[in-house]
């Protein structure tokens, strides 16, 4: 379950685990954006916000919102679901797509 916010001390931060970028054994994260819903990211994850609150979450993958509706902000609660994007003239309804 992913964990409340809480202050961010970079002087107390812990350093990023693992061999460094290029070196054998280092793995990358895997990020999925989705324009129509949240982002998912390859966890465990810390996520470090503006105002410098750490969220972090030991799952497997995270679902970070990017509308900005979420109550449970930085995980997405699934508020987009609720709130569609207005299709724009021409858009195809089943797809959302715009006729070739």
């Amino acid at each position: 379950m992913p964990h409340a916010p809480e202050p961010y001390d970079r002087e107390h931060a812990a350093p990023a685990g693992g061999p460094a970028p290029g070196e054998p054994g280092r793995q990358p994260r895997r990020v999925i954006v989705d324009p129509e819903g949240p982002t998912l990211v390859e966890g465990p994850v810390e996520v470090v916000g503006e105002d410098g609150t750490v969220a972090y979450s030991d799952r497997f993958v995270v679902a970070l919102c990017t509308c900005r509706r979420t109550r449970t902000a930085p995980w997405c609660d699934t508020s987009h679901r609720r709130h569609r994007r207005p299709r724009r003239p021409g858009e195809d309804e089943s797809h959302g797509d715009t006729p070739a």
